[in-house]
Order: structure tokens, then C-alpha cells, then sequence
């Protein structure tokens, strides 16, 4: 188990070390409080120093406001071409990641915080860290992303294609994105399920939050089975199920990918880009060498009903950065013995889309998220 050491009032003092992205505790740790300024704390943190703060929440805050702001005095460089732009963007994020993150708190054997005007952020650690057992260390950029997954779980995010809300649980990625649920919620149902008297049965792979696999049932599937490799998201979809009401509709199975079973209808929203991640939020975004997406493709075959149709959800952002090839993508889909059927696309209405100050505007501008209705060949 992995431990933070420093000493306070001539004695040494140890806590264990907790990062959800896998950063080893830092080797150099000393206390910091309000009389800290900002441009020792930043050398500091820049020369692999952790800072274990001990005085104001809010003053922790500012100081890592002043911090960003002093890593973002440094011009961003720019690729020569749109992968070398990625690369350079995702290891300039890296970097701000690793000198905030050596702001440090730690939580006590209940998750309490104490620090002056610090709120209660014991029910938002317990939900993503489990129960308390004994005194925790944490980066604090970490904390605040447990306290904003925790606002997040409790309003839940309104999705017009239920007329409900979704509520996302800690390192879950949220269903912020809707076109991709519009696309599921408008893509028409196979014709074998319309032929039957039932409506069919269908797999949500990689189900999340289970948006899609509760898009799927209220759009009259009768049985669901949605999957996941994560446990978090398998507690996430189960609560969100039970929420909406269909528990009697939605099964949640896992961890793992394909039930041992055939369906009707196979649904995959894979992550988008093929690129290592580098935390548990970074794991509804990243998939390394597209091994989800070939996965997915590979087993669509054995686990389709006969007339049955895999539904592949996947943006052309990789594309457009040169990470992916469409022939590529195109090659993988023959190779697992499939062909397309039909193929419906819409373009993205995030907010990033037309941020121009961001270094991969052009791609994300010109980004076009489809569903690919495949069938075997």
C-alpha cells in the first residue's frame, strides 16, 4: 500500500496514498497553509515537490486557479500536423495534471476534511471511494473532481430522447454528449424484432451510465442486457435503471463485454479515440488501439441472432486527427465478417465544437458522429 510521509512539529507523519490515475506518492512532501504564495508553490510543484495543505479550502482553490494560470503562460505548441497537435495537447494536459496535482489534502478515517471552510465532502468520497477505513491522502484537483461528480450524481443530466434524467456516478463518463443518444433513440429497430410478437432482445456493451440500454426499452425492446468492465458503471447503471423504472425490462451483468447469449440487436458506443488513459474518467474517451472497437466487431458475429444487426456508435474525431484511418476502420468491419447496412451521422453540439482557443478546434469543428448498422456479410 502505497504511503505519503512528512513531519509536522519535529514528528513524522504518514498517510496512505490514494490517485485515480495511478500517480506513485511523491517522494518530497511539505506542509503549505495561507502564507504560501503562488509562485513558490508553482516551482515547487514544477520541481516535484508535493505541497500537503493545511490551512483554507478556499484559499486552496485560488491557489490552484494561480497555479493554472501560471502553467498557461506558457504558448501552447502547435503540431505540423493534426496527430503531432493531439500528442502535444494530450502531454501538455499531462504536465498541468501532474504540477496541480501536487497540491495535496488529506482525508481523515471518516473522509472528513479538515480544513477551514472546508464543506462536507464525506458522502461525495464515500461514493467514490467506497467506506472510509483510515486517513487518506488525495491531490486536491482529485478531491474536486469527487465533489463535482458528486453535484453531478444528485442534479443528473436531463436526456431529452427519455424525458428523464441520467444520473452519473463518480469516474463514469457522463451522457453530456446527446447526439449519440439521439442517433440510438431515432435509428430504426431491426425488421426481425417488428416481425415478432415480442419486440426482441438487446445488448448494450459498454453500457455506462445505461442511458442507451433504458433508450433502447422505452423504445419497446423487450429484454436489455447491458454490459460493462467497470464496476463503478455497473453500480451507476443499476441505480439509474431502478430510477427510471425498468428493473423488469434492463438486466445489468458484468464485468465483461458480450453476454453468453444471442440478440437481436447489439449496441456498441466504444470510446472514440485509441489512445492510452490516463485515469478512470479518461477510460469513456481513450481505447487503446481500438481493442473495445475490435472487440466488439469480432464477437458481433457469434452473438447475433440470424437478421439480427450491430449498432456501432463511434465519432470520426481519430479520423480527423490521424490516429485512425476510415479505411482502416472499414477494413475492421470486413475482417470480422460484417457488412454495412446503413450507416446515419450527426454533427456535434457541445459547447468545445466552436472554442477556438482550443488546439484541436479544427478537428472537433468538423467532427461527425455516426451509427454504423452492421449485419453479417
Amino acid at each position: 500500500m502505497s504511503t505519503i510521509y512528512w513531519t509536522e512539529t519535529n514528528t513524522r507523519r504518514s498517510a496512505r496514498w490514494h490517485s485515480e490515475s495511478s500517480t506513485p506518492p511523491p517522494s518530497r512532501v511539505i506542509r503549505a497553509d495561507d502564507r504560501m504564495k503562488a509562485d513558490a508553490a508553482y516551482r515547487l510543484a514544477c520541481e516535484g515537490t508535493a505541497l500537503l495543505w493545511q490551512g483554507d479550502f478556499h484559499t486552496a482553490r485560488q491557489l490552484l486557479q494561480a497555479m493554472g494560470r501560471r502553467i498557461a503562460r506558457k504558448p501552447s505548441r502547435q503540431g505540423d500536423s493534426p496527430t503531432d497537435s493531439f500528442h502535444l495537447h494530450r502531454r501538455a494536459r499531462g504536465h498541468r495534471a501532474r504540477v496541480l496535482g501536487r497540491l495535496l489534502v488529506v482525508l481523515g478515517e471518516d473522509y472528513g476534511l479538515n480544513l477551514r471552510r472546508a464543506p462536507d465532502v464525506r458522502q461525495a468520497c464515500i461514493e467514490a471511494y467506497g467506506p472510509a477505513s483510515e486517513p487518506m491522502a488525495v491531490s486536491f484537483t482529485e478531491l474536486l473532481g469527487v465533489i463535482g461528480a458528486h453535484q453531478w450524481r444528485t442534479k443528473g443530466v436531463e436526456v431529452p430522447a427519455l424525458k428523464a434524467r441520467i444520473h452519473p456516478h463518480y469516474g463514469v463518463f457522463s451522457p453530456v454528449r446527446g447526439e449519440y443518444v439521439d442517433l440510438v433513440a431515432q435509428a430504426p429497430l431491426p425488421a426481425l424484432a417488428a416481425r415478432r410478437e415480442d419486440r426482441g432482445t438487446a445488448f448494450d456493451l459498454g453500457t455506462g451510465t445505461g442511458v442507451l440500454a433504458a433508450v433502447l426499452a422505452r423504445r419497446g425492446i423487450d429484454r436489455v442486457v447491458a454490459t460493462d468492465i467497470s464496476p463503478r458503471a455497473l453500480a451507476c447503471a443499476r441505480e439509474n435503471v431502478r430510477r427510471l423504472d425498468l428493473a423488469g425490462r434492463i438486466a445489468i451483468e458484468g464485468p465483461g463485454l458480450f453476454p453468453e447469449r444471442r440478440a437481436d440487436l447489439i449496441v456498441c458506443n466504444p470510446p472514440w479515440i485509441p489512445a492510452r488513459p490516463t485515469s478512470a474518467v479518461e477510460q469513456g474517451v481513450y481505447d487503446p488501439d481500438s481493442s473495445m472497437l475490435r472487440d466488439f466487431l469480432n464477437g458481433l458475429t457469434a452473438h447475433l441472432e440470424p437478421g439480427g444487426e450491430g449498432w456501432l456508435i463511434l465519432s470520426d474525431l481519430a479520423e480527423r486527427l490521424g490516429l485512425r484511418t476510415r479505411s482502416e476502420l472499414l477494413a475492421d468491419i470486413k475482417a470480422a465478417g460484417l457488412r454495412v447496412v446503413n450507416r446515419t451521422d450527426i454533427r456535434p453540439r457541445h459547447p468545445r465544437a466552436a472554442d477556438t482557443a482550443d488546439p484541436l478546434h479544427a478537428a472537433r469543428a468538423a467532427e461527425v458522429t455516426s451509427l454504423w448498422r452492421l449485419a453479417g456479410a
